[in-house]
């Protein structure tokens, strides 16, 4: 007979995120993926400044701090008809990759590396062998293992073991030899270093981090002046390239050798979680100032059915949200799908009252909407940027997706997969290093030969806007492909809907029944012992979940919508 697991709250992810899960005979035969929180953002923007609109929506999350910040201005831009001048492209580009860049290193090491990484064996490893290990996988110079070891049992002893709590330590599905767990958990703990450093990138062209203050509809408001201390100089551009390298160094000596140790034991995850075979990518960082869409770094594209022999074109209009299973309800109806461009977000929800110990996963079951391109289910994130610039035939792309897979000993095919999913973000993360640095010459190049453009002002005047206008606003964020649309009215924001990438991945059902892609990729996946679900961690892990950009707390006053309360 079949068993329910039900995993609520799953940790180590932004956000509340309840997996429910059958399984029969040792592997997941079913799953149900729910949000559990309510997203009240578009309500909030009604009637607001459009130029204001990015302040508000980059507090959608606190990690990916600066994504809904992006994809705003550039919403409004569009709907202006603005094109925004070099200066503020390069530094765009530099805020949106020292993002992902971050973001995927903390992924790995904080969010991720302990589906894989036993810390209780890493105990019990002898400290000369994982030097030994370490010093043959890469020439990274820093680590103690002793000290380590030290640090980490004594957090042990204290009774008060933070990060080493409420775990599965000793689970049979861990593979990696005592001390493979100890050079990872060490690194684990430099990634924490290094994030806290590299950071700083972020901050000096934000103002701040999080939740950057030098964005604008237009443009940005970070000055460049070779001649001014409060602008962006010399000494700032020296700083800037110092950062570069830092991340190079890092992700390529640390990240990659470790991402490669984890995989070469855990290989079988290659042909496990490998969800609905569809991937779309918007695409992203502008390589010139064109605005043609083939004119980016990444490509823009979709994958069907696994089959990178074509790339298919990517058209926004196409897509459209289902809220047959969700909490919300559409004038038109449950079974129609509605475009995020006329999007409504009208709150239903019909029960069961929290706390409550299973879903009704044949009504609706969560705060997520199920977003769809052309009726089919999507997968998005690192995994789909890679699979479409592979396919696309991005040089270096392909050079270092051919290396790993080289490496492992796999084929393409294992990239479909959890292992897959989690390989992506280490190669996406080194092929943004590598560039950064070379986007940071570029400006100081623009500087030098006078140019100190970074923003264009002709529509900053709303006498000047038409009437009414509509906008569409892209970015592929370090979970994916993320979207915002606005219609503007009367100078002011008449409609707003946000589809972000863990809408895409995290949602229900839809009307024809279709699984959302978290639910699709947990099917067969083997389960060693139904109390300690390890294995359901680390393929829905492998997504890196952000349901607080899915959901949210508040309404447009402010006041508590629901209460949430984890199932033990």
């Amino acid at each position: 007979m079949p068993s329910r697991i039900v995993v609520d709250p799953i940790t180590r992810i932004e956000g509340h995120l309840r997996i429910e899960a059958e399984v029969d005979g040792g592997k997941v035969t079913d799953a149900w993926a729910s949000g559990t929180m309510f997203r009240g953002m578009e309500i909030i923007l009604r009637g607001r400044d459009p130029r204001d609109a990015w302040l508000f929506t980059q507090r959608i999350c606190g990690v990916c701090t600066t994504v809904h910040a992006i994809a705003s201005v550039r919403a409004v831009e569009n709907a202006l008809g603005i094109r925004i001048p070099p200066n503020a492209r390069l530094l765009r580009n530099l805020i949106m990759a020292s993002q992902n860049i971050q973001d995927h290193v903390i992924h790995f090491y904080i969010l991720h590396a302990l589906d894989w990484v036993d810390v209780s064996s890493a105990l019990k490893a002898d400290p000369a062998k994982a030097s030994a290990l370490a010093a043959s996988i890469s020439d990274w110079p820093y680590t103690d293992f002793v000290a380590v070891q030290k640090r980490v049992q004594a957090l042990v002893d204290s009774g008060q073991p933070g990060f080493l709590g409420s775990a599965y330590w000793g689970h049979p599905a861990y593979k990696l030899p005592p001390e493979g767990n100890l050079v990872a958990l060490a690194h684990y703990l430099e990634a924490l270093d290094f994030q806290r450093e590299f950071i700083r990138m972020q901050a000096l062209i934000g103002a701040k981090n999080p939740h950057i203050q030098t964005l604008l509809v237009g443009g940005v408001a970070h000055p460049v002046d070779p001649s001014s201390e409060n602008a962006l100089n010399a000494n700032e551009l020296a700083f800037l390239q110092a950062k570069s390298a830092q991340a190079l160094d890092f992700v390529s000596r640390v990240y990659i050798p470790d991402l490669l140790l984890v995989a070469s034991f855990y290989k079988d995850w290659a042909a496990i979680g490998g969800g609905v075979g569809n991937y779309l990518a918007y695409g992203d960082y502008p390589m010139d100032d064109s605005g043609d869409p083939s004119a980016l770094l990444l490509p823009r594209g979709r994958i069907m059915n696994r089959d990178l022999s074509a790339v298919l074109p990517v058209d926004e209009s196409k897509i459209s949200e289902y809220v047959a299973h969700s909490w919300y309800r559409y004038s038109g109806g449950d079974g129609v799908a509605v475009p995020p461009a006329q999007g409504e977000t009208e709150p239903n929800f019909t029960g069961p009252e929290p706390p409550f110990t299973q879903l009704n996963t044949d009504g609706k079951y969560s705060w997520i909407k199920s977003p769809r391109y052309e009726d089919a289910v999507m997968e998005v994130g690192p995994l789909a940027r890679m699979l479409v610039a592979y396919a696309a035939g991005q040089p270096r792309v392909k050079e270092l997706v051919d290396t790993v897979l080289s490496k492992l000993g796999v084929g393409p095919e294992a990239l479909f997969s959890t292992l897959g999913r989690t390989a992506a973000r280490g190669i996406e993360c080194l092929f943004l290093a590598e560039q950064i640095g070379n986007w940071v010459s570029e400006l100081a190049a623009n500087i030098a030969h006078g140019d100190l453009r970074i923003h264009e002002g002709s529509m900053w005047n709303p006498d000047d806007w038409p009437k009414e206008a509509q906008g569409y606003g892209w970015h592929e964020a370090p979970r994916g492909a993320l979207g915002h649309w606005v219609h503007i009215k009367d100078k002011q924001i008449a409609n707003y809907q946000c589809v972000v990438p863990t809408t895409w991945n995290a949602s229900p059902r839809d009307a024809k029944g279709q699984r959302g892609p978290y639910e699709q990729a947990l099917l067969d996946t083997p389960i060693a012992d139904p109390t300690k679900p390890l294995e359901i961690l680390r393929t829905v892990h492998s997504f890196d979940p952000c349901i607080a950009c899915a959901v949210h707390l508040l309404d447009a006053e402010g006041k508590s919508l629901a209460e949430v309360q984890a199932v033990q």
